[in-house]
């Protein structure tokens, strides 16, 4: 598998994976507060660095997924795919997550280089990346299931919590923003070949969005 993945797109998903990570982990935090002295701001420098390595691990696993679900999916129709960064995208990630706490990811695009491809296949393909990251948010809601049976005293409680909570978010905020049936995003591309199957992931999608915003999923 890894021969299939050529030295400058791991280069372009490796440096992908780290903004937006920083990105998410600024959006966590609650942004440049932290490094300002805010006084509605409460997240310390500690903090925020177990934000860093919750999102680098939770983005790194659903980013980079998402897309090799595209590649490996194009190429499963015989065609070849590669990630290509956006340097430009990715820096407005990084600052739009610094100030004002949102996150847009848009750090690339997996390319797809062939003739011939139909609307079922381009719909298909496109679908992979949300679904890749629904399901990933089936481990994570399992461990924040499971932080709920351990002891409130203990460390791993709000550890596994934590990881399970922002793996929930991180996937679902993946999904959700592919989703929408605009531009080049993967939403428009699904929905052509199959409004059906559309529906499906985007209330998906936004549902284990919303719910991980309830108090009642603490």
């Amino acid at each position: 598998m890894l021969e299939r993945i050529s030295r400058r797109e791991r280069f372009d998903l490796i440096i992908a994976w780290l903004a937006i990570s920083v990105a998410f982990s600024l959006a966590f935090s609650g942004g440049v507060g932290i490094w300002m002295g805010s006084p509605i701001q409460e997240t310390s420098l500690g903090e925020y660095l177990v934000y860093l390595i919750l999102s680098m691990i939770t983005v790194g696993v659903g980013f980079v997924l998402h897309e090799l679900a595209h590649k490996f999916t194009a190429m499963h129709y015989g065609y070849w795919a590669e990630f290509r960064k956006d340097n430009l995208m990715l820096l407005v990630a990084v600052v739009l997550a610094a100030l004002v706490g949102v996150v847009f990811a848009a750090p690339g695009a997996t390319m797809i280089y062939g003739a011939g491809i139909t609307r079922e296949q381009n719909g298909k393909i496109s679908a992979a990346g949300p679904l890749t990251n629904l399901l990933l948010c089936i481990p994570f809601a399992l461990i924040l299931l499971l932080s709920g049976w351990i002891d409130a005293a203990t460390a791993w409680r709000n550890l596994l919590s934590l990881i399970g909570m922002v793996g929930l978010q991180v996937n679902a905020m993946i999904a959700a923003f592919n989703l929408l049936p605009v531009s080049v995003l993967d939403g428009r591309k699904v929905l052509a070949w199959n409004p059906a199957v559309f529906m499906v992931l985007i209330v998906a999608a936004f549902g284990i969005l919303l719910a991980t915003f309830s108090p009642s999923i603490l």
